[in-house]
């Protein structure tokens, strides 16, 4: 399995720009779909930014388009989330996650990351990010 952890989070003033950091442990990152993901109390998770360790287009919520940019390190096992242009909106808890290899399973997450939780398997512990 894959374990992950985030860092980065913080708090910045609406406009501000912060870089989240995902480092995976355990199996390698590689053929697998990761992403960012947040929320907010009282709602459901929801999916910011993904991508596949093996390369293609990202894929981004509308909410962040032109503000996010999602990346990875595969010889250091670690994604990136890179923030731009913060606003209070984009208060909440932020999440990295990785789906089990799509190697036998969910191949077309190569082709279209995926926003959707349930397309995941492994989770950090989140990090905080307030914008004010």
């Amino acid at each position: 399995h894959v374990q992950l952890v985030e860092s980065g989070g913080g708090s910045v003033q609406a406009g501000g720009s912060l870089r989240l950091s995902c480092a995976a442990s355990g199996n390698t990152v590689s053929g697998r779909c990761m992403g960012w993901f947040r929320q907010t109390p009282g709602k459901e998770r929801e999916g910011v930014a993904s991508m596949h360790t093996s390369g293609g287009s990202a894929t981004y919520a509308d909410s962040v388009k032109g503000r996010f940019t999602i990346s990875q390190v595969n010889t250091k096992n670690t994604l990136y989330l890179q923030m731009n242009s913060l606003k209070p909106e984009d208060t909440a808890m932020y999440y990295c996650a990785a789906s089990r290899s799509t190697t036998g399973g969910k191949w077309w997450l190569l082709l279209r990351p995926s926003l959707s939780a349930y397309d995941y398997n492994y989770w950090g512990q989140g990090t905080q990010v307030t914008v004010s």
